[in-house]
């Protein structure tokens, strides 16, 4: 009885505090165009975002008008680690058809136009 009251504790305590998605955090994009920036994935609505929070270039941190836009747009969990969604490339201005591959603290992102058949890669990194 001692056990069960234990259990039923425990489940009272950490009922409410929700675990968090493995592809919330700050990552690291790949270098495009001569300057990379740190992304904070998080929710937004039922699915997740990725906005710009800061911009690095050869010389270091720099103010990009770019801080504070929305990257990663609405990225759908498609199970096993896989998201689907849309993805902005700021150097161009265009938005592309977006998919997300984790595995631990790697993300394998790709942009890509015609239905998905040409896709443009970068690997983030985890930064935490």
């Amino acid at each position: 009885m001692k056990k069960l009251m234990t259990a039923a504790l425990a489940c009272a305590a950490f009922g409410g505090v929700a675990l968090a998605d493995p592809i919330e955090g700050i990552w690291q994009t790949e270098p495009d165009d001569g300057a990379y920036a740190l992304v904070e994935m998080a929710p937004c609505g039922p699915n997740y975002c990725g906005t710009i929070q800061r911009t690095f270039n050869a010389t270091g941190e720099y103010a990009s008008n770019n801080i504070g836009k929305t990257l990663v747009i609405d990225m759908a969990a498609d199970g096993g680690g896989k998201y689907k969604g849309k993805v902005w490339r700021p150097s161009n201005d265009k938005v592309y058809i977006g998919k997300i591959a984790l595995q631990g603290d790697s993300m394998l992102l790709s942009g890509c136009v015609a239905g998905g058949l040409i896709c443009s890669k970068q690997t983030w990194s985890r930064v935490k």
